[in-house]
């Protein structure tokens, strides 16, 4: 299909009275240049204007600039309603209509030909006072985050719209592997911008990501809708930050709760049905920020032992995540066992701070004729990240040395070590435990429902309970 325009932009001249729609059709322009590798035909229409084709069947796509003055003006909404009966006609589903707020709008309020599509918030939102205004300065570092990376992923949106309409494939450099789809979870209002970047990068390498629409009505409707987008993937992405996330009508939970849930359901079903289903979580790395909601959310997920299978949970810093999801998803390495000799291994996990005083432990583990594990340091994110899962898929015996690391650290390491089948391990591990000198004690009985033995003391005396225990399993 080819249009005389590319892009049509509906508005009220209301809108325009301070040039905002003028300003957004320029940028636009600039960012679909850079995308199209050519000029696009953008144009705008307001409540009056007749320049062009009364049926609207010469429009590619459509974008609604929403506003308290477009909801009121019977011109604007009869435009949005001529247009989707121009574009009934199109043979494959293609989303043709892009809804741009210019103001905030309520679910109720927007025309109910848009409320189910997803939106661009293209105004400033102060995180803290909960205030919006309209962009005066586009070129600082806030709108740098909010308003262009938004206008970027418009712009993929119309691109990806535009290719399909005229019936070409996606192009080589956007295809860099098979195509699958991705369930991309909702998060709170502290993540959106990063949301919104790894949904553009996924989109970019030719990923589907679902889900593609508003999520609305009560929580029983909303659920529905969710399962049946999961049921099209088979890995699911969540981020969780500071804020607990907007609650749907009759729920007690999170919009990010519930997909997080769900994902968990689908994945048990993926088990048992003998399918591949995965998830990927981020935490946030700062527990003190959370809030007090969110924090009780995180606890959860790090109780729910029985739903780890097929789940990997980071928490680091948002870059190096971003690193880590392409790599899961682009490299995809062998996990398989390295082959070893027939000698035990111990995995002593560490953090670098305590490296100093893990040596004294090394010495006694191999003076006792096991071949020492110890995570990596040195190198970029992902040759650690390498290192420490080829020594959980390797380990006969899992030792965490927590020095001056907290407690969070050390249940990390817990999970990591339940999740180490997901990673290819095969072996059985023949023991575990938690050594911890001076500092917090740690509550042995937190631990002992994961087989993990745990050691306190001073040095010495931990120096002294590693040995009996190493002679209990034997060299």
């Amino acid at each position: 299909m080819k249009s005389e325009i590319d892009v049509l932009i509906i508005f009220t001249s209301r809108d325009n009275e301070s040039g905002w729609v003028s300003q957004f059709k320029r940028f636009l322009e600039l960012m679909l240049l850079q995308v199209l590798g050519e000029k696009p035909n953008v144009l705008l229409k307001d409540e009056i204007d007749t320049l062009t084709s009364p049926n609207l069947d010469n429009a590619a796509t459509l974008i609604t600039i929403l506003s308290k003055n477009f909801i009121q003006s019977g011109q604007c909404l009869d435009h949005l309603e001529t247009f989707v009966k121009a574009s009934a006609s199109t043979s494959r589903k293609i989303n043709r209509i892009f809804k741009v707020f210019k103001s905030p709008l309520s679910q109720i309020e927007q025309p109910p030909r848009l409320r189910e599509l997803m939106g661009f918030e293209m105004y400033q939102l102060d995180p803290n006072s909960g205030e919006t205004s309209e962009y005066t300065d586009y070129f600082t570092s806030e709108a740098e985050k909010q308003y262009w990376m938004k206008m970027v992923d418009l712009a993929y949106d119309i691109y990806d719209a535009l290719l399909q309409l005229k019936g070409d494939p996606l192009p080589i450099s956007t295809r860099l592997y098979n195509r699958k789809t991705i369930y991309l979870a909702e998060t709170g209002h502290d993540m959106t911008v990063q949301r919104n970047i790894i949904k553009r990068e996924l989109q970019r390498h030719g990923y589907v990501v679902l889900p593609k629409q508003m999520m609305v009505g009560n929580v029983s409707e909303i659920e529905t809708t969710i399962r049946k987008d999961l049921e099209e993937c088979n890995l699911s992405i969540h981020l969780i930050g500071a804020a607990y996330g907007e609650i749907p009508e009759g729920s007690d939970k999170s919009l990010p709760e519930l997909q997080l849930t769900l994902a968990a359901e689908r994945n048990k079903m993926a088990r048992e049905s003998n399918t591949h289903f995965s998830r990927l979580v981020w935490l946030s790395p700062n527990p003190l920020s959370l809030s007090e909601r969110q924090r009780m959310f995180v606890e959860r997920i790090n109780a729910d032992v029985e739903s780890l299978d097929n789940t990997e949970i980071l928490q680091m810093p948002i870059e190096d995540f971003k690193v880590i999801m392409h790599e899961e998803l682009m490299e995809r390495a062998d996990r398989s066992p390295v082959q070893r000799p027939n000698e035990r291994t111990i995995y002593l996990m560490h953090d670098r701070v305590d490296h100093d005083e893990a040596k004294h432990f090394a010495s006694l583990i191999e003076t006792n004729g096991f071949r020492v594990l110890l995570p990596a340091f040195e190198g970029d994110v992902m040759e650690v990240r390498k290192k420490h899962i080829e020594n959980l898929i390797d380990f006969d015996v899992a030792l965490i040395f927590r020095g001056r690391v907290n407690e969070q650290w050390v249940r990390m390491k817990v999970l990591d070590l339940l999740k180490a089948p997901g990673y290819g391990r095969r072996k059985p591990i023949i023991g575990k435990a938690i050594i911890s000198i001076p500092g917090p004690e740690l509550n042995p009985e937190a631990y002992r429902k994961h087989d993990l033995e745990v050691i306190q003391g001073g040095l010495e005396k931990s120096l002294e309970s590693l040995k009996n225990l190493l002679q209990d399993i034997g060299g």
